[in-house]
């Protein structure tokens, strides 16, 4: 079976994972070269990738697309474009065309909802974000608070004021492209109807409750409703693992898998949280995730296929922790309303039950939780897990971690699910090394101590790029000695480490993983 996969972008979260996880399996996963997908906000060459497409659809049995990828080039071109309606509809006729070529063909696409980001940077928006961006995200709050008829008198004066302040080309320029991708949404929807597209997923990208986000997911809502396919259309909180959950989806629908989910969570109060970057309650979400990808969530943990265990903040919106935070500063709820404990020990006794366990660690954003993490390591669990993520937002990390999870889960099924498979085993661990060795440990470290020093900024090391990954591929290999080698596991090998993008956000983690002769 052969499963073709346009993805978002050329990061790894997005090019790199999904081919981690079809390793796993027996199933074909074709990708294009990273050179075909642009860079950041350099486009990719719609001509090459739809042509790409047509190639490696006309024999394959599932084709994941990102339209933001085939439209407008990546998910930074998505937010800066000048492309007409007009002239993104028509691209979106590809996928007609491959329908068309191979009815057969089951097509899942996803294409997000833009984010409005709450502060000041042009690093990943247009230029006029630098100055503007913090303006025009309240600006969308209070536009969403009015025509929901909850704005307060002092809100609309606040209003008319950025009204004032933001330039009128600047509002318009950045509202012009909100009407254009809206548009395509719209369309996408419209192509699930006709039977083009199979199965759409419409990521919101970093939102909240009120914004331009939340204005543009009723109308895409009402939609759905309209042409009833809530069972083909999911609109939830995600971005950059959706190809993660559209390889799961596409697993669990050619080996015909509808595993269960028990999902247990280390704080009594996670399940009803707001994280922050989204609109909804954690478990909200979590459903979301389960459905997506063909499962469902299970009543009990003993018939489950997979116990998704997920280390929840008590609360959520502007006090959910950061990883970067000190332990001691964060929100006292952390405190007295999250029992990793007894978290831990459930961990222990369902992996001892012989049951497939994922760990989505999502008490802190941009990273995992040390305090978690520090104590697995001392009861001699990390290598007792079959699936973990801890990056960025909560959406990133359940989709990632669920993905493998459920993979790891039908293997296991079968009687041939040995979690020291070493596709499996490596994914796993370079989650562990990038979300709690970079994201939570080193990241900060080398940012705070080298970046500046060798003349780069936490947005921009391009010119001091060799000098940070060889830091930081020393950093990694330091952590990995002291954090990850002393399981019986498996042996690692850090092999290399690389900056995507040329800053300190994200990184590339190339490592190997062997199994220890028993």
């Amino acid at each position: 079976m052969k499963v073709v996969y346009l993805p978002l972008d050329e990061r790894p979260c997005n090019l790199t994972y999904p081919q981690q996880l079809a390793r796993m399996t027996g199933l074909e996963f074709r990708v294009p070269a990273r050179d075909m997908l642009g860079c950041k906000k350099r486009p990719a060459i719609f001509n090459r990738v739809s042509q790409w497409l047509r190639r490696e659809s006309a024999d394959a049995d599932c084709l994941i697309v990102s339209v933001d990828m085939l439209i407008y080039g990546g998910i930074v071109p998505s937010r800066i474009h000048r492309l007409s309606a007009v002239e993104c509809v028509s691209r979106l006729g590809v996928l007609q065309l491959i329908k068309k070529q191979r009815p057969e063909l089951r097509i899942y696409a996803y294409n997000l909802i833009m984010r409005v980001p709450s502060y000041n940077s042009s690093d990943e928006e247009p230029d006029y974000y630098e100055f503007y961006g913090e303006r025009i995200s309240t600006m969308g709050k209070l536009l969403d608070k009015e025509e929901q008829g909850e704005i307060t008198g002092h809100e609309a004066g606040q209003l008319a004021r950025l009204k004032q302040e933001v330039p009128v080309e600047v509002q318009h320029d950045f509202m012009a492209r909100r009407r254009v991708n809206a548009a395509v949404n719209i369309q996408c929807i419209e192509l699930v109807n006709r039977g083009i597209i199979d199965y759409l997923i419409i990521p919101l990208d970093d939102n909240a409750r009120y914004g331009f986000s939340s204005r543009e997911q009723r109308q895409l809502v009402y939609k759905t409703e309209e042409l009833n396919l809530k069972d083909q259309v999911a609109i939830y909180p995600g971005a950059d693992e959706i190809g993660c959950t559209l390889f799961a989806k596409a697993f669990c629908t050619i080996h015909n898998y509808t595993p269960e989910v028990f999902v247990r969570y280390s704080s009594s109060r996670g399940p009803f949280i707001i994280p922050k970057y989204e609109d909804r309650s954690l478990h909200e979400s979590i459903k979301s995730h389960v459905t997506a990808m063909g499962a469902m969530i299970g009543d009990h943990s003993q018939e489950a296929d997979l116990i998704l265990m997920v280390n929840s903040p008590p609360v959520g919106q502007s006090d959910h922790a950061e990883t970067s935070v000190p332990f001691q500063e964060r929100h006292r709820s952390y405190f007295s309303e999250v029992n990793l404990r007894e978290f831990v020990q459930a961990i222990r006794s369902y992996a001892g039950k012989g049951k497939t366990v994922a760990l989505a660690d999502v008490a802190t954003c941009n990273g995992s939780d040390t305090a978690l993490m520090k104590l697995l390591k001392k009861l001699n669990l990390i290598g007792e897990l079959d699936a973990y993520a801890g990056w960025n937002t909560s959406g990133n990390t359940i989709g990632t971690a669920l993905a493998h999870g459920l993979i790891e889960s039908y293997y296991r099924s079968l009687g041939r699910g040995d979690r020291r498979l070493q596709a499996g085993r490596g994914f796993y661990y370079a989650r562990l090394t990038e979300d709690w060795g970079y994201q939570a440990v080193v990241r900060r470290c080398v940012g705070e101590r080298d970046v500046e020093r060798l003349g780069g900024t936490y947005v921009d090391v391009s010119s001091i790029q060799d000098e940070i990954e060889t830091i930081i591929y020393k950093e990694l290999d330091y952590f990995i000695t002291q954090n990850l080698m002393g399981t019986d596991d498996g042996r690692i090998k850090l092999k290399r480490v690389f900056v995507p993008w040329g800053r300190m956000f994200e990184i590339g983690v190339e490592l190997t993983w062997e199994e220890r002769p028993s």
